[in-house]
């Protein structure tokens, strides 16, 4: 029997061009600051002065990458209708935004303030003090180009230490090596241009990290890296920060660049079978091998953040 799974769409209110949210957003936010300034104020206090000015640096690159990316995938779309969903857990506090089109299916950020370390957070530096996790997920409608699954990480502690990491690469349904080779060598000359090696990143990219249940695993095109482990500067959280933040901005950009350029190639059959088999893996990778999804964030709240829009059992 095929099956097909349609992830639904979460929204407390009919679903609103880009434009008119644009509106509703800014009166929405200039409110909700309002509301919840004080605890934020007050956690972000509690660093010393160059923590919060790097903490406050995520926060611009965070409110960055939501305005450029959601502008650039409604400019592709020809618009966008949007839905959100707010929802508190155990370690974070959740923001989910979507969009949704007839180029870029589905678009997900999900964004998660910390309130306390979780056990697949990153290193174990003791109780958190300010935490912020930002990933985009972008799954184009042409099964020629994969997902796109793209994450930051940030967060300082009590013990004084703090941790910058994070994820970049794509998980390919048809294999086009021209475009997976366009990403690998941006990724390489990022890391040239600091004069830094990949070897690692790209080993913790294939691999996983010890929590990761391999039987279950996505299978990325390995071009891109994953950051979660040792930082890039190991004595320096800023300077590892800003190295994987450039990095994310490139890589999405070329990303989306590859989606534009593949929207209107014909596909086959075979094609479509290999996107229908990634978009599953991808869902069960979040079920049984990610251990941040899987054991720490709420099941809606990724569900709906990052799952592909259609699912064929």
């Amino acid at each position: 029997m095929n099956m097909a799974l349609r992830t639904p769409a979460i929204s407390s209110a009919p679903l609103i061009s880009g434009t008119l949210l644009t509106a509703i957003l800014g009166m929405a936010l200039s409110a909700g600051a309002a509301a919840q300034s004080t605890p934020e104020d007050e956690r972000m206090k509690l660093l010393p002065p160059e923590q919060q000015a790097l903490a406050q640096s995520m926060a611009d690159f965070i409110e960055r990458m939501d305005d450029k990316y959601f502008a650039r995938v409604e400019t592709i779309n020809g618009g966008g209708d949007y839905e959100g969903l707010i929802k508190t857990g155990e370690y974070s506090d959740y923001d989910i935004r979507v969009t949704r089109g007839p180029v870029v299916e589905k678009t997900g950020r999900m964004l998660a303030v910390g309130k306390k370390a979780s056990p697949q957070g990153g290193p174990d530096n003791g109780p958190l003090v300010w935490g912020r996790f930002y990933s985009l997920d972008i799954h184009p409608k042409t099964p020629l180009v994969g997902m796109l699954h793209a994450t930051m990480v940030l967060q300082f502690y009590e013990s004084g230490k703090s941790y910058a990491g994070g994820w970049l690469d794509v998980m390919p349904g048809t294999r086009i090596e021209e475009d997976i080779q366009v990403l690998h060598q941006l990724v390489d000359a990022h890391f040239a241009k600091y004069d830094k090696n990949p070897k690692l990143y790209r080993t913790l990219m294939c691999k996983g990290t010890e929590d990761t249940v391999f039987e279950y695993r996505r299978q990325p095109t390995c071009s891109g890296v994953s950051f979660y482990g040792p930082m890039v500067y190991r004595d320096s959280t800023e300077k590892s920060y800003a190295f994987i933040a450039e990095l994310f901005d490139q890589f999405v950009d070329s990303f989306l660049d590859i989606t534009e350029k593949r929207a209107d190639d014909p596909f086959s059959d075979a094609d479509l079978a290999a996107q229908d088999e990634m978009r599953k893996r991808w869902l069960i990778d979040q079920l049984f091998s990610d251990p941040y999804a899987s054991k720490t964030v709420p099941f809606e709240t990724w569900f709906l953040a990052n799952v592909p829009p259609i699912i064929k059992f």
